[in-house]
């Protein structure tokens, strides 16, 4: 059996190949989104670990492939190749995320106070989700500046932060009783 090649040396001088073969810095704005991309699909993957109800893993695992679907499309260069169907988000995605945050907040207590990080390991860590995921969002941003970026995309990616708001909320509120109220008054 061959062994698969994990190093090219292609990428030593400090470029990369877009899907469709075309050469760019690894420090290019379409790098750093499907990059932060990567980096957030990584996380979803740590936060995995840390969940145990089948119906939340079952939707994490749907938010890892479709991750994968977005940095696809994030890494494909439409100018020198075309899109191909499996890199497409759909608005069904979109729909999908939208009946699982009103599933997760209609369990949760009506919000009064902002609420801060942690509580417990799976809250943390979804609330690291939901960070890096507007990080990404904003790198997607700064690449529509430059490059066409169809509104699912876009819209995937700012649902997915709210998805893991209220995964974090939930998370708290089941292994801590309670989420850690912003002091407003600290000083």
């Amino acid at each position: 059996m061959n062994k698969s090649v994990v190093y090219t040396r292609t990428g030593d001088s400090g470029t990369t190949s877009l899907v469709g073969g075309k050469r760019v810095t690894k420090t290019d704005t379409r790098i750093e989104s499907y990059g932060t991309i990567d980096e957030l699909n990584a996380f979803v993957g740590l936060l995995m670990t840390e969940i145990n109800e089948k119906e939340d893993l079952d939707f994490l695992h749907f938010i890892q492939h479709k991750l994968f679907t977005v940095g696809s499309y994030l890494a494909t260069d439409k100018e020198s190749a075309e899109l191909k169907i499996e890199s497409k988000v759909t608005s069904e995605s979109i729909v999908r995320i939208e009946r699982e945050i009103d599933r997760i907040d209609g369990t949760l207590p009506r919000m009064k106070n902002f609420v801060l990080p942690g509580g417990c390991r799976s809250a943390a860590l979804s609330h690291v989700c939901r960070t890096v995921c507007r990080r990404a969002e904003r790198q997607i941003y700064r690449l529509h500046e430059i490059a066409t970026i169809e509104e699912p995309a876009l819209i995937f990616v700012n649902r997915l932060s709210d998805y893991f708001f209220v995964l974090a909320r939930k998370e708290c509120i089941k292994n801590n009783g309670e989420e850690i109220i912003w002091d407003y008054s600290c000083t």
